[in-house]
């Protein structure tokens, strides 16, 4: 059975398609998924699901960097957070290939998200683009700071980095979760780094509706595309689909505490 630990479901609940994409997931053995926050109405609509679909939907509430220069209520957000139902904090991070212009505020609302992790003791779900310096400064800080059960500090979500910068985030306590990024042509480098990251460590994502994998580039992506994900982490690592999928769900049921 496969959890797919990072799906945005703002555009299918938008879009009316909503329901065929949770049959799509009941199809493909995918049972339970966590719904990514990132602003305050991404995060409220994160937890309305989660306790829609309660064991088959878990929520999530932090602001992500776009929120950096809009104004954000951060008590709003200790609200949402401090909710049973959000499992964890996020997403959150660096983004700098846009938007390197703000780093300064995307490094104050990032702190503000780690903070509030710490105080919740809920991991904290992690976006990082170009910006891998600052990224480690900053969960340094917070990896020291965290008082909750190792191992549930956090993940680095849709990871697309090193090698070494794997081993700086997984020295850290965190994990790292593969997207259908890993499946793409052009990602040899990526594929050497999946089979270096240690089994307690895998996660697996969507990242939905974003990144569809081979072999459904050219569509929107799904909660039900993970299969294909997971099938390339196991070609990869040398073994069964059930393993990897059992694994990767063993995991993220650590991680989110589910």
């Amino acid at each position: 059975m496969f959890i797919d630990t990072h799906v945005h479901f703002d555009r299918f609940v938008k879009d009316g398609s909503f329901a065929e994409i949770l049959e799509h997931a009941k199809e493909a053995q995918l049972h339970e998924m966590v719904a990514i926050g990132g602003s305050a109405e991404a995060n409220a609509l994160s937890l309305k699901l989660a306790e829609e679909y309660p064991g088959r939907i878990f929520g999530c509430a932090g602001y992500d960097r776009d929120e950096a220069t809009e104004g954000y209520d951060l008590s709003a957000l200790r609200e949402q957070v401090a909710h049973p139902l959000a499992k964890a904090v996020g997403e959150t991070g660096l983004d700098y290939y846009y938007t390197a212009d703000t780093a300064a505020e995307q490094k104050k609302l990032f702190n503000e998200n780690l903070a509030l992790a710490v105080e919740f003791e809920k991991p904290v779900v992690v976006h990082s683009r170009d910006a891998d310096a600052d990224t480690i400064a900053l969960l340094k800080d917070y990896a020291r700071a965290w008082k909750g059960e190792p191992g549930r500090c956090g993940v680095l979500h849709c990871f697309t980095r090193d090698t070494a910068f794997a081993r700086q985030v997984l020295d850290l306590g965190l994990m790292i979760s593969f997207s259908g990024i890993v499946t793409f042509l052009n990602a040899d480098p990526l594929r050497e780094v999946a089979t270096y990251v240690p089994d307690d460590r895998l996660l697996i994502e969507t990242d939905s509706p974003y990144l569809a994998p081979v072999p459904m580039r050219g569509n929107r992506c799904e909660p039900a595309f993970v299969v294909h994900t997971a099938n390339r982490l196991a070609e990869l690592r040398g073994c069964s689909v059930d393993f990897m999928a059992n694994l990767t769900a063993t995991n993220a049921r650590t991680l989110f505490a589910l």
